[in-house]
């Protein structure tokens, strides 16, 4: 359970990492961040592969009723961060807002920035706790590392739009510590639920890759290729990808 806790206060801890490097380096370079931000994505594809997805094929019983179960998570999982989209919208598209428009309205941009950055890193937070609830603790590690890497950028670059908008420094922080503070709480959730009900861990796990899988080609890959340096992000990517691979080789 300590280690569980501590790995929950890492992972939501990256945010505030990031958050004061934003703070520190206000005005940092789309492209520096999306190498970071592919570099992130590709570390979280080969966790949600190798440590959620595969897995549940495998604590299913490696048969066809288990490829379907995890199938059936996998679309669940992405199918529910695409509801959430429909009602909250995520950061890229707040960023892309008339922040002008907002001057004078402090309170409510924080509020309306907390609201879907949070919403939307409490399924973040459950992938790395159904992680723990596998019993796997290298694999719940590299899922969780993987998160905690892809909210560094993420705490970054919420920043300067707040701050741009007329929202204190202040502020902005208390914000910016409440999204990571989220996750926290998600990754608790996600490991009392597959360790009270233990049954449900092949979907869970496979619901949690969804989610991930969801976030990388849907926020991640199209915000990193919207700057004009796809091929920098590409391999970024794929450089990630393959240190989680030798990783979880390595340390399996």
């Amino acid at each position: 359970m300590t280690m569980v806790l501590l790995t929950a206060l890492g992972v939501g801890g990256a945010t505030i990492i990031g958050s004061l490097l934003g703070f520190a380096f206000k005005n940092i370079s789309h492209k520096f961040a999306d190498i970071i931000t592919s570099f992130a994505a590709g570390v979280m594809l080969a966790a949600a592969v190798l440590g959620l997805v595969l897995p549940s094929v495998e604590y299913g019983g490696g048969n066809a009723v288990a490829l379907l179960i995890t199938i059936a998570g996998i679309f669940v999982g992405a199918l529910c961060l695409n509801l959430i989209d429909k009602l909250v919208p995520h950061l890229h598209k707040l960023m892309g807002a008339d922040t002008e428009a907002h001057a004078g309205r402090g309170v409510d941009k924080v509020l309306l920035f907390v609201l879907a950055i949070a919403i939307h890193n409490l399924p973040e937070g459950i992938a790395a706790g159904v992680g723990f609830g596998s019993g796997d603790t290298t694999q719940a590690l590299i899922i969780a590392g993987g998160i905690a890497l892809q909210n560094i950028p993420e705490g970054m670059v919420i920043i300067a739009p707040m701050l741009a908008s007329g929202i204190k420094p202040s502020k902005t922080f208390i914000a910016a510590m409440a999204t990571g503070l989220v996750e926290v709480v998600g990754t608790l959730i996600g490991y009392f639920a597959v360790n009270v009900a233990s049954f449900i861990l092949p979907f869970a796990l496979a619901f949690a890759g969804g989610t991930m899988l969801y976030v990388i080609s849907d926020e991640m890959i199209p915000e990193t290729h919207a700057h004009g340096n796809e091929r920098g992000a590409t391999y970024a990517l794929l450089i990630g990808f393959c240190i989680m691979l030798v990783t979880d080789v390595l340390l399996g």
